[in-house]
Formats: C-alpha cells, structure tokens, sequence
C-alpha cells in the first residue's frame, strides 16, 4: 500500500480510500465486516462513512455496522483513519440537518455513539451551508475538538470559493480548517480542475474524488456487458450517460486493452497521477471487489497514454483546459 499526508496536515493516510456507501444497503452486515478485514489486511487504513449512509427504511445505519466491527477488536480502530461527515437531515423536525452549531453537536455525538468510539478523525461537512456563518461553524467544530471528540475537519461538494471562504474565516481564528474536499472527479467528470483542485492546492487540502469510475462507466462497462457480469450502467443516470457517451467509452476500453489494462485500473491510476489527489474511494461491495482495485496502485501511465486520455476525455474550458481563468480566459 501507498501511503500519503492528508493535506497539509501530519495525518498519514492510504492512497485508496475505503468507501462505506454500500455497507447495510447493497452489502450484509457479515460481509461489510469482510470487506474492512481485507481493506486492513491490505494496509488501507482511510475509512470514509456519512451519518446518513444506511438509514432509509429497511436498512442497516452504515456507522453502527462499522461501530459493532470495531468493537471486535480494539486494535481495529486503531489502525483506522475514521472518517464522516454532517449535514444532510436525519430526520423532518427543525435542526435536524444543516450545519448549526445545535446540529454539530447533537450529529457529532451521534456518530460516535453509532461508530462505538470516542473520536473521528476526520469530521467532513458533506455539503456547503448556505445558511449559517463561518463564525458560528468554526466555533462549533473548534469546540468538538477542544474536547477530543474531532482531530481534523474536511468538506465535501464545495466549489473553490467556498475553500476559501473557510479556509479565510478559520485563520482569523488561527484555527488550522480544512484540510480535505470530497469532490466528484473522475475522467468523464473534471469541473473541479477549474477552481476546487486549484483552491485546494493552494491551501494545502487533500482531494478526495468521490465516484471515480462515474457510476462504474469507466469500469469497462461495455466489457462486461458483453460478458454478462455488468451490475451498474444499466439504468437511471448511467443509462443515461452511457448511451451519450458510449462510443467514447467504448474508445476508452479499446485504448485500455492496447495498453494491456483494466479500465478500472486506468480510471483510478489517472486520478492518482494528478496533483493535489489524496486518494480516491473506492467502494467495493464485496471482498473481490476490493482485492480488484488494488493493482491501479502500481499502475504507471505514460505520456502517450495521458495525452490520449486528455483527447478522449478533454479538460474543460476552450483553452485546453487547466485552472480558471486561464482555462477560458486569458
């Protein structure tokens, strides 16, 4: 396993990122247990969750899968970078979403007493609020850390100006603020090359790309299609996606094969060659599924194969892409 500081931060993190989405929804309790085993065994040791993962009808909360499988052995735990996030309602009455300091606080002691643990490492906002002040926020989250409930904060969903409004608010502070962003990246998706990976770069905070095989259509979907094997791409969204952009991604899997290359390999190797990119998550449903992932960190794309990769899949912005506003200015 590859190993990384996140962000500016002294935090040592794995260059994949275990992703929890699917434990309790599309994955048994038994087998989300297998899966953390094995993310463990493969020296992964950044363990990415939501407090709302898990919780519509007839599932299991992801937090108190993850909380029982700690409870197994302390060592678990401590071998686990934690990480979850806050905002998104958990339930219709007033204060139940948001990021209030009212909110921060009941959410935070929450998911601890789900993840049967005394701390999160890392406490991600999983989207802007547009209604509460940065004031109240920091004050909030510098108060779960005084406590020893919080060590480090991230974001998740923001744009660049929202990085540095936070990143601004929290040095007046003199308080260290963000030092990771969840963002969707992948090569069908690059907006945030605009202005997030930017922000982020000069500040000195980790990007997270969550959703970097984009919904599996650059798994070799059509591959496995033909093989029968596919389990995502086949409706809503994807659906969507793929019948816009399938020759495109049928050029990919071909350029993939000439290289000698699982497209999924590909996929999360070029996120893993841009800078600024921590790790991305993956989120396996079961064990094969992990063990999968884990060749695209000794995969080494060459210049040739980048600059295909740009040509399929072109940086936005007329100018050849890269951070605004040189990407569609001057």
């Amino acid at each position: 396993m590859e190993y990384t500081r996140l962000g500016r931060s002294g935090l040592t993190v794995s260059r994949l990122v275990l992703g929890t989405m699917n434990f309790g929804t599309e994955t048994s309790e038994q087998d989300s247990h297998a899966v953390m085993e094995r993310a463990h065994e493969h020296g992964i040791n950044f363990f990415d969750t939501a407090n709302v993962y898990g919780t519509r009808p007839g599932e299991t909360s992801t937090e108190e899968i993850i909380g029982r499988w700690f409870a197994g052995s302390a060592e678990r735990r401590d071998r686990t970078v934690l990480a979850t996030k806050v905002f998104i309602p958990t339930g219709a009455r007033p204060n139940e979403g948001g990021l209030s300091a009212l909110h921060i606080r009941r959410a935070c002691e929450d998911s601890l007493r789900r993840l049967g643990t005394d701390h999160i490492d890392l406490y991600q906002m999983h989207h802007i609020d547009r209604h509460t002040p940065w004031d109240e926020i920091w004050e909030a989250f510098a108060v779960l850390r005084q406590q020893g409930k919080v060590l480090y904060f991230g974001s998740s969903n923001f744009a660049g100006w929202h990085l540095a409004q936070a990143q601004e608010a929290a040095r007046e502070r003199h308080f260290l603020g963000l030092v990771a962003e969840q963002s969707r990246y992948n090569l069908m998706t690059r907006w945030a090359e605009l202005e997030v990976l930017p922000a982020a770069r000069h500040y000195g905070i980790g990007v997270i790309p969550w959703g970097p095989l984009n919904s599996g259509l650059l798994g070799g979907v059509l591959r496995k299609r033909r093989e029968g094997t596919a389990a995502r791409g086949g409706s809503g969204h994807s659906a969507a996606a793929l019948a816009e952009h399938g020759d495109t991604i049928e050029a990919y899997e071909k350029l993939c094969a000439r290289a000698g290359a699982d497209p999924a390999h590909v996929g999360l190797a070029w996120l893993l060659a841009q800078e600024g990119v921590t790790g991305p998550i993956i989120g396996p449903r079961t064990v094969a599924q992990l063990d999968g992932s884990l060749p695209a960190l000794d995969l080494e794309l060459d210049a040739d194969l980048l600059a295909e990769l740009d040509r399929l899949f072109p940086p936005p912005g007329p100018n050849g892409g890269g951070p605004a506003p040189e990407a569609y200015a001057w």
